[in-house]
């Protein structure tokens, strides 16, 4: 489609400001016209269209389906574009780099690398964030996410940082040399749990075992999980690259290994990214090399 048969632009931010705000109303308000203007703007629209955007059967204005549809294409696309605008005038130059992560992954691998970061590049000052809810990338907030998954987040963008499947792991003065067929035969051990969400408990809660186990749980904070699996004090899961170390070493055995090959990936919106986050970006990329190669 040519650019040129694309709706007014006028008429697109007023239905972008009915869609976010919710009223005609809010919308004027929000774009400092009158409710009456952007009703109007919302006709030509459809008008233009041939498509019934708002649901007018109801006391309250709701999007059609098709509204819907480019009312989030709009909201992506004015996206990006105040995103190009405030990189190329500096407008967001001064604002801290933020990096949201799982408690895991934070606590494992990136924290005590951000040392390294900081030595190199002392004028960036960072936030970091952790916690294993997908949290929203929205303007002006997050700016880069390292999220466990399959790399699948629709509209934003992923690559691989690291691939690596969830294991099993316990101490052999735990479980000793004892084959195990299958995960229902850890039931009667203890487990030590990562308090609260995270990408490990949550691949326990699919396939069920949480439900099975007979000794209980101890939940402790994910940063002393292979620590208490070290001394014996239960089973855990985690992922097999935090774990070959002591793997190779015999200071834990792995009792299973997931099918399915998830991992890490830097997730960020699409568009122009400022240039703390390409400085960040490329450091990371680096600092993972150099770090381990994932098994």
């Amino acid at each position: 489609m040519d650019w040129r048969d694309l709706p007014p632009l006028t008429a697109l931010r007023a239905f972008a400001a009915l869609a976010e705000t919710g009223s005609t109303v809010a919308a004027g308000d929000k774009l400092n016209v009158s409710h009456a203007a952007v009703s109007q703007q919302l006709k030509a629209l459809e008008g233009h269209m041939g498509l019934a955007l708002v649901n007018r059967s109801g006391r309250q204005l709701e999007l059609s389906p098709e509204g819907r549809q480019l009312a989030d294409a709009l909201e992506t696309g004015f996206g990006t574009i105040a995103r190009a605008v405030a990189v190329l005038t500096g407008a967001e130059a001064d604002r801290p780099l933020h990096i949201a992560t799982t408690p895991m992954l934070a606590s494992a691998w990136l924290m005590p690398q951000l040392g390294g970061f900081h030595t190199a590049f002392p004028g960036i000052n960072l936030v970091l964030s952790t916690s294993p809810k997908v949290e929203p990338m929205d303007e002006g907030g997050i700016d880069v996410a390292l999220r466990y998954g399959d790399g699948n987040w629709p509209g934003l963008e992923s690559e691989p940082l690291f691939l690596s499947p969830m294991v099993v792991v316990a101490a052999p003065s735990l479980v000793g040399d004892t084959e195990f067929r299958c995960l229902d035969q850890l039931a009667d051990y203890p487990w030590l749990m990562d308090a609260g969400l995270s990408e490990a408990n949550n691949w326990l809660s699919g396939i069920g075992t949480l439900d099975k186990l007979s000794k209980g749980s101890i939940q402790l904070p994910g940063n002393l999980l292979l620590d208490g699996a070290r001394d014996g004090q239960g089973i855990a899961v985690t992922i097999r690259a935090f774990s070959e170390k002591d793997i190779a070493a015999g200071r834990l055995r792995m009792l299973f290994e997931s099918d399915t090959v998830k991992g890490y990936h830097i997730v960020t919106r699409p568009g122009v990214q400022r240039e703390t986050v390409k400085t960040f970006l490329k450091w990371l990329r680096k600092c993972m090399r150099e770090c381990f190669v994932p098994q």
